[in-house]
Order: C-alpha cells, then sequence, then structure tokens
C-alpha cells in the first residue's frame, strides 16, 4: 500500500469517526469530546474563583493548554478529513472550533487574552449532534409538538407580561421617583420584570406605603392570572 492509499485510507476513518455520529466510533468520540469541553468550561469557571486560582494556578493553565491542544488536532483533523474544508471552515461550528482554541495561542503574545477561553462554552451545542439519533429524535418532536400546540397560551402569557410590566413600571416610576431607585421608566419596567418573575434582587426597592402596596399586589396579579389560565407551572 502506498502514501497515497495510505492517506486516503487515513481520511476515510477518520471521517467516520469525526462526522459519522450514527457510528459506534462516531458516537464514542462525540461523547469524549464532549467530556473534554466539559471539563474545559469546568477550569474556566474555577479560574474565576480567585483562592483556587492562587493556589492551583499553574495545573490549570497546564490542563488548558493539553485540552487547547487536543482541541486544535480535532480541527486540523476535520478540515483534513472533509472533501469541501471550507464549508466546515466557514460554517458556525467551525467558527466557533476555531474561536475555542485561539484565545491560549493568543496569550503567548497578549497578556489576559486566555480569559476568552469561555467561548468554549459554545462549544456544547455539539451536544445536539449527539442528540441526533432516532431514540431522542422521537422525544424533540413531542416537545415541538407540544410547544406548538401550546403557542397560543405562551404568546398571550408573554403579552400579558410584557403589557403589565410597562403600565405597571410606569406608575411606579411616577410614584416612587428618583429618590428611591426608579431613576427611568425602563429601570421601573425593570424593577416589574424582576418582581413578577419573584427573582426580587432587592437592588431597587420601593420605599413608599403605595409604591409597597403595588409591589405586593404585583405577585398576586401574576400567580392569579397563571392560575385562572394554566400557563404557569409554580
Amino acid at each position: 500500500m502506498n502514501l497515497s492509499s495510505l492517506y486516503t485510507h487515513f481520511r476515510e476513518k477518520t471521517y467516520v469517526v469525526i462526522y459519522q455520529t450514527n457510528t459506534k466510533a462516531g458516537r464514542l468520540f462525540d461523547l469524549i469530546l464532549l467530556g473534554v469541553i466539559l471539563v474545559s468550561v469546568l477550569l474556566i469557571m474555577m479560574e474565576t474563583v480567585s483562592e483556587f486560582n492562587l493556589k492551583y494556578h499553574s495545573y490549570l493553565i497546564t490542563l488548558e493548554w493539553i485540552i487547547t491542544i487536543f482541541f486544535t488536532i480535532e480541527y486540523l483533523l476535520r478540515i483534513l478529513s472533509i472533501n469541501k474544508p471550507i464549508r466546515y471552515i466557514f460554517s458556525f461550528y467551525g467558527i466557533i472550533d476555531l474561536l475555542a482554541i485561539l484565545p491560549m495561542f493568543a496569550s503567548l503574545f497578549f497578556t489576559g487574552s486566555n480569559i476568552l477561553t469561555v467561548i468554549r462554552a459554545l462549544r456544547l451545542l455539539r451536544l445536539f449532534k449527539i442528540l441526533n439519533n432516532p431514540q431522542f429524535t422521537s422525544q424533540s418532536l413531542k416537545l415541538k409538538r407540544a410547544l406548538l400546540a401550546s403557542r397560543g397560551k405562551i404568546v398571550v402569557f408573554i403579552y400579558f407580561v410584557l403589557i403589565s410590566s410597562i403600565i405597571i413600571g410606569s406608575v411606579m416610576y411616577l410614584i416612587e421617583g428618583k429618590e428611591s431607585g426608579f431613576t427611568s421608566i425602563p429601570i421601573s419596567i425593570y424593577w416589574t420584570i424582576v418582581t413578577l418573575t419573584t427573582v426580587g434582587y432587592g437592588d431597587i426597592s420601593p420605599q413608599t406605603p403605595l409604591g409597597q402596596f403595588i409591589a405586593s399586589f404585583n405577585d398576586f396579579r401574576l400567580w392569579d392570572y397563571c392560575s385562572s389560565h394554566r400557563n404557569c407551572n409554580f
């Protein structure tokens, strides 16, 4: 077997492993790739914890480089094994794959650019490739049908929340004013949304008795709407 035949055989085998998720080797590769992506994202998250980063910084950087090299080899193999590499390079996943490896190499020349490796989290979208088989596709179709069947209720609910947020936010701006933190109507609408969704960050809160009454009434109205229309699950 000459070099040309070996190269062709290598390309074909690589293509099956990397691109054909319906094969055992392809599924295994995708699972390994997903695992490496998860580890990479976890490392980036832990690097933002100052105490952990201070203690294990050198280990984190070493692991980041190992993962970067793995992603680089994978990226090159994807280009090498496909018949039309330009199509992959300029595809959505191709651009994401490239952005996932560039920051670490850029950090050799520009300090701090390695923090951009957080872009690797976008590679988790490759999970949809793994789910692209009959047993998962049927479940996806059921979910799609359920969403389509409920689209009317969903639209009405979003419209209700939007209108309520605008009206209540405008009223709270007039009642509370800038001295209470309601510096503009958009800020007041922001407060309304986080209150309606029961998040309640507490960065803005009504100070007047009337404003506090409206704030208490706010959650009750959303709960009453959801209960009567069966649009919410809380």
